[in-house]
Parts: C-alpha cells; structure tokens; sequence
C-alpha cells in the first residue's frame, strides 16, 4: 500500500526549501498585520510605519534564523514589531529626558542668527527638535544616512524617513509663511 502522506521527512534540523517561504512571500502576506499591529500599539500611523519599516530590515537580517516549525511567520514579525515599538519607546523615554534636563526656562534662550532668510528660520523654529535635529545632522552637517542614523539612535531607513518628513513639514511651513 502506498504511503499517502506526501509530505518529505527530513532529518531533524534540516528543513527543506519546499518547507520555507520565501521572505518576500511572507513580508507581503503580513505587512498589513504588522502595520495595523503597531498602529495599535502607537496610536500614530507615521510612527507605525516607521517601525513597520524597522521591523521589515530586521526580518530581512535575520531571515536565516527563522524557524517555520518554532512558530508562524505572522507570531514571528509581530514579536520582531514589538521589541521595535518597545526599542524605539525606550529611546523616545531617554530622548525626552535629556531635552527636559538642559532645558532652559521659556525665553531665556536667545534664537540665534543661522545667516538664513527669515522665512527660512521662522520655518525652522517651528518644527520640532527632532526634526530640526535630522535636518542639521543629514542637510547641514552632510552626514551620509548611517552615520546619522548612528548618532540618532535609528536603523538608516528610519533616519532617511524621518528626513524625507521633516523636510515635507519644513517645506509646508515655508509655503504657509508666504
């Protein structure tokens, strides 16, 4: 009588590439999970996909370690959102913490004069540290995206993400300026 299980049985430790989905297979049958998972856990759909993206370069990294038969490519991806949410608020706690250190009282800093047109520095003021902080590191101090990704404390893609935004909210505020 012929075996019907069709399934190979290989040596314990040995998976075989029929047992084990591409990684671009299971990054697009879950990134609307992993997206809408972290938008939960967020509450900020820009944050959510910042971290979406964060959590794709992990999987990418260490795709070769995942093992289908410890658990779900889904559980897996989750797991690996989650410590990336829990990194990055980590990071956000720190960052707050030492802007609220050095902080001067309202008005006692003096702005200071960066040789830019008005509009320009008014736009700048009116964004937030952190970008002002991508904009100096990327535009101003012409670091490449890792080391500024570095001294940010984000992966490359994050830091270059964060740029391409700050830029778009300085460019709004220059064109609500005229």
């Amino acid at each position: 009588m012929e075996d019907v299980n069709a399934v190979e049985t290989l040596p314990v430790g040995r998976m075989g590439a029929a047992a084990r989905p591409s990684f671009a297979a299971v990054a697009e049958q879950h990134l609307d999970d992993v997206y809408r998972y972290l938008l939960v856990l967020t509450r900020d759909a820009t944050l959510a996909e910042d971290l979406a993206s964060e959590t794709f370069e992990r999987a990418l990294r260490a795709w070769r370690r995942f093992d289908p038969r410890r658990g779900s490519a889904r559980t897996w991806l989750c797991s690996l959102a989650r410590n990336a949410a829990l990194d990055w608020f980590r990071s956000d706690r720190r960052r707050r913490r030492r802007e609220e250190a050095v902080a001067e009282p309202e008005g006692a800093l003096e702005h200071p004069d960066l040789g830019l047109s008005p509009p320009l520095e008014r736009a700048l003021a009116a964004l937030s540290a952190a970008d002002r902080e991508v904009i100096a590191l990327r535009v101003v101090l012409d670091l490449d995206p890792q080391q500024a990704a570095n001294l940010l404390g984000v992966s490359a893609t994050a830091c270059t993400t964060r740029l391409n935004r700050a830029l778009k909210r300085l460019e709004e505020r220059l064109n609500d300026d005229d």
